[in-house]
């Protein structure tokens, strides 16, 4: 493959200072993916640093080198643009465009360093040097392996950078059963499962460690605020600031609630509106053929998958709510088909 060829280049050539950067609000996939790199580049003498836009959750800190990375914060901002400024190369990793890295996004455009897009998300920015952009992968990860592997350097994946790549694999294919768990999919995770990495710890890590907090605004979403909508197969989740102040809620905290709704008997779209600063973020999941990237990217400046799209809106929560519901008489036809 050409681009991994180019991006081979770059990685077997003389050391460099690497920037690794992903999205905000970084998942498994995100921090996956991008620790895994990074130990791998360690391996191949470049020096890295991994800069993230936000935090992001605590059941994702037992990463092997989450304690070198950078969160960026205000009070930061003078020491991460100097480590921009200075690096030789930046990979972006599970984000397609630059607005979705938040602040950092300016001083990446504007470095001089060689950009390296590595994404499986649509309709890429134009904005990187080089690309590895595969949109039927899984995840990030898969890129990240499948680039390892090409390279010829299997090897170098240890368990720390196998415990990384496989979190991504496993949490961006909903533990393997969303449609994009392909025979490729299977035979990368038995791989990594034959370096004798621990699977159960994993999956415990990531998704048994769960605050009390998040289990009561659990218990209160799903007993006061998931509404469903027979007449459009449509279930859908609002939070406000003050709720998710009442019940403590942290970076990661509301991850996967959206996922309750589309479980909901008869389901095919489902969607959470989210009380965030000055804006709502809106998170869409779906079933089978029902494509929530081309709402979301038609209504609320969005992107993503076909069944798992993010989007925003400058209007209050409750007038997000009524766009959305106005919205839905459009795809009513095809929701009602879609089995």
């Amino acid at each position: 493959m050409q681009e991994i060829e180019a991006i081979g280049a770059v990685i077997n050539g003389p050391a460099q200072t690497v920037l690794i950067t992903t999205h905000q609000n970084p998942d498994a996939d995100a921090m996956g993916s991008s620790l895994g790199l990074a130990g791998y580049l360690r391996q191949k003498g470049h020096q890295v640093t991994v800069v993230t836009p936000t935090d992001y959750s605590l059941n994702l800190h037992w990463m092997s080198g989450n304690d070198q990375v950078i969160a960026f914060e205000e009070k930061a901002r003078v020491s991460i643009s100097q480590l921009i400024e200075t690096a030789g190369v930046i990979f972006c990793l599970d984000f397609s465009s630059l607005e979705r890295i938040r602040e950092l996004a300016p001083l990446v455009r504007q470095s001089s360093a060689l950009k390296i897009l590595i994404d499986h998300h649509l309709e890429p920015e134009s904005f990187a040097d080089l690309a590895l952009w595969d949109p039927t992968a899984s995840a990030t990860a898969e890129l990240i392996f499948r680039l390892i592997v090409e390279l010829g350097d299997k090897a170098l994946i240890n368990i720390p950078i196998a415990e990384c790549l496989y979190s991504g694999l496993m949490t961006d294919t909903g533990s393997f059963r969303h449609s994009n768990t392909t025979g490729n999919v299977h035979r990368m995770a038995a791989e990594l499962v034959d370096l004798n990495i621990d699977v159960s710890t994993i999956h415990r890590r990531i998704f048994d460690n769960v605050t009390l907090d998040k289990f009561r605004l659990l218990g209160y979403v799903l007993n006061e605020k998931l509404k469903v909508l027979p007449q459009y197969k449509f279930a859908y989740i609002t939070l406000t600031d003050a709720e998710l102040k009442r019940y403590r809620s942290k970076t990661g905290d509301t991850e996967g609630l959206v996922n309750y709704a589309l479980a909901v008997e008869g389901v095919v779209m489902a969607a959470i509106l989210i009380e965030r600063n000055d804006e709502i973020r809106l998170s869409f999941r779906s079933i089978s053929d029902f494509s929530v990237r081309n709402l979301s990217s038609e209504h609320f400046d969005g992107g993503g998958h076909r069944n798992a799209a993010g989007g925003r809106s400058k209007l209050s929560l409750a007038e997000t709510e009524k766009k959305l519901l106005a919205v839905l008489p459009l795809y009513q036809q095809q929701l009602l088909e879609t089995v």
